[in-house]
């Protein structure tokens, strides 16, 4: 049996009763056998991990695992009966992305490093829920609200990749300007850069600042993602351009866009300063 995909968290789509019933029933039939999660990961083919994070209602168990554990835990078909309704969860759950996005959302999700430029909006990893509604409601052509709001939950649901254990390595090389257009007005900008702020001192994250007055650059293109997914041994990148979004699995054309990275990284403001400058700018308000 393979290790399974990630998929978006349980809570999604009204689920949330049941998955996390279906983690504690896990965890009460794993120990009334007597296994550790280590044991019961073995004998099911899948990471320890992924045991965790099932039992704490984190991840969704796929169908597979659930016939494999119903056996593995002599469960009586307790595991088997809930599968047709975690079959429509995940129906559900495959259908909030774009299609267009769904197959970098997943990789996000399970990288072990995310590395990110950004010159003309704030990443979604960063953005506030208000922030982010600001977004969707003016771009063009109008979205109706239920897209709005559900595109709002995707991005705030993607976040939990920032705490996600084990933790992934995690950079951003901001524009300055990034951080000086103050999108949904005074209040919604003042709490997008604390939040900002607040990111940048995570263990995990390293985040920089370009700042404007820099007078050499090698990337004047559109902003791009780099990711090493888990099992993966060389970075991926992601553009998107106008609405046109690109995974690049190409090894080669990966490395240019790290070589890009690396210089703009050295070019940048360090850590230290560039939370200076945040915090600066936020006295100005």
């Amino acid at each position: 049996m393979q290790e399974q995909r990630p998929e978006r968290p349980a809570q999604e789509n009204g689920t949330a009763h049941l998955f996390a019933a279906l983690g504690k029933q896990l965890k009460v039939l794993r120990e009334t056998r007597g296994l550790g999660q280590r044991e019961l990961a073995t004998a099911t083919h899948v990471s320890v991990d992924l045991i965790s994070a099932i039992e704490r209602n984190v991840r969704i168990p796929q169908p597979d695992f659930l016939r494999v554990a119903d056996e593995v835990l002599d469960a009586g078909g307790v595991l088997r009966a809930t599968i047709p309704d975690v079959q429509e969860a995940l129906s559900r759950a495959r259908t909030r992305h774009p299609e267009w996005y769904r197959g970098y959302a997943e990789m996000e999700a399970q990288a072990v490093e995310l590395h990110f430029y950004a010159n003309a909006g704030v990443p979604g990893l960063l953005q506030t829920a208000e922030h982010a509604e600001s977004v969707f409601r003016n771009r063009r052509p109008l979205l109706d609200e239920e897209t709005i709001e559900k595109r709002i939950a995707d991005r705030l649901d993607r976040q939990k990749v920032l705490t996600r254990r084990p933790a992934p390595v995690i950079s951003y090389v901001l524009e300055e300007a990034v951080l000086d257009r103050p999108i949904g007005g005074r209040k919604v900008h003042e709490a997008q850069l604390r939040r900002i702020a607040e990111v940048s001192r995570m263990r995990n994250v390293e985040l920089q600042v370009m700042p404007t007055d820099c007078e050499e650059h090698p990337s004047l293109d559109c902003a791009f993602n780099l990711l090493v997914p888990r099992n993966h041994n060389h970075p991926l990148g992601y553009t998107e351009s106008q609405g046109h979004p690109r995974l690049i699995t190409d090894a080669a054309e990966a490395r240019v866009l790290g070589e890009r990275y690396g210089i703009m990284r050295a070019a940048a403001l360090t850590p230290r300063k560039s939370l200076e400058l945040i915090e600066r700018k936020l006295e100005k308000r």
